[in-house]
């Protein structure tokens, strides 16, 4: 069962200060001075000081041409940015060094943290991108945890501080790479959500989708597999699926009353009451002023049996949302 508080994704909310990359400013030069000693005001009125102006000297009374000292320019100018090439390849060795697997098909280096440690951001051949650290030991930050703290963050308060990002467009992949996750796991709806919310009580990363139309589901990764509910799992337990309405559940519930004696209900509402070694038990609420039923479905989700809410009391504790009728008044 997962843990009803989730935690915060990635330990809290990743504040990855950044500071823009920036060359290196050159170093100030003083206003060079008359080379002749010359005061502004001598300059200004004409006086000379110093050699005399000799007849036929080329250029009398101005001091050669300096020299153009490359050397020392060559000294003050920034570092070339690094290439393409070579930012690629040290953020392949800084997520290596994480101990990931990612075969990094591009990557940017945005800036330096605090410590003016470099950070880098990588797209994968396969599954998530990373926000990258290179620090010791190097630190790697999956995009799809950092995206879902930060939408966990703004539906509390939409304009709070989310830290880095992942702003590369391979990055922007959550909705294939979880969907694509899902449809491992048992799912087989058209997933139209998907985002990271939190971590289970064994510290995995949990996942929702939203489907189409029905139930959605939360996935967590469990060694090898997936453990796989669905929401209406999930509101049984206190928790609540933020992709899946009620509708969508009672719309995803209703083709399994079909055949049975409560085929005609046009269910609005439905809920998870438990379960048993014979299969798990439903409540599903008609549209019809005071209509409802208990529905036994097994494992493969085949309706075994139905029990109208009217008669059902002793089934779990009976009906909740459809109210059973009341009792006949005695007759005199």
């Amino acid at each position: 069962m997962f843990h009803k508080n989730l935690l915060a994704l990635a330990g809290g909310a990743l504040a990855l200060a950044l500071i823009a990359t920036q060359p290196a400013f050159a170093q100030d030069v003083p206003d060079n001075p008359d080379p002749g000693g010359r005061s502004e005001s001598d300059r200004a009125s004409g006086n000379v000081r110093g050699e005399s102006v000799l007849p036929g000297r080329i250029g009398g009374g101005r001091p050669d041409r300096p020299q153009d000292n490359r050397a020392t320019r060559n000294r003050n100018a920034p570092p070339p940015p690094p290439t393409p090439e070579q930012i690629l390849a040290e953020a392949q060795a800084i997520v290596t060094a994480a101990g990931s697997t990612c075969s990094v098909t591009e990557a940017i280096q945005p800036g330096v943290d605090p410590e003016r440690r470099k950070i880098y951001e990588a797209a994968c051949a396969e599954g998530p991108g990373y926000i990258l650290v290179a620090a010791t030991p190097a630190q790697a930050f999956d995009c799809l945890e950092l995206a879902g703290t930060a939408a966990t963050a703004r539906l509390r308060d939409p304009a709070a501080d989310v830290g880095q990002q992942c702003t590369l467009p391979a990055n922007q992949n959550g909705l294939a790479v979880i969907g694509g996750w899902a449809r491992t796991a048992g799912v087989s709806c058209t997933i139209d959500q998907a985002i990271a919310i939190g971590k289970s009580d064994a510290d995995n990363i949990v996942y929702e989708v939203g489907c189409a139309g029905v139930d959605g589901y939360w996935l967590e990764k469990v060694g090898t597999g997936w453990k796989l509910q669905d929401c209406l799992q999930i509101a049984s337990v206190g928790g609540t699926c933020r992709f899946t309405t009620g509708q969508e559940q009672a719309d995803g519930f209703e083709p399994k009353l079909a055949g049975t004696d409560a085929a005609a209900c046009d269910v609005t509402q439905v809920r998870l009451m438990g379960q048993n070694a014979n299969g798990r038990f439903y409540e599903a609420k008609c549209a019809a002023e005071g209509e409802g039923y208990i529905a036994r479905i097994n494992a493969e989700g085949v309706t075994q049996q139905i029990y109208p809410c009217a008669t059902a009391q002793r089934i779990g504790g009976g009906c909740r949302l459809t109210p059973a009728p009341a009792a006949p008044a005695p007759t005199e």
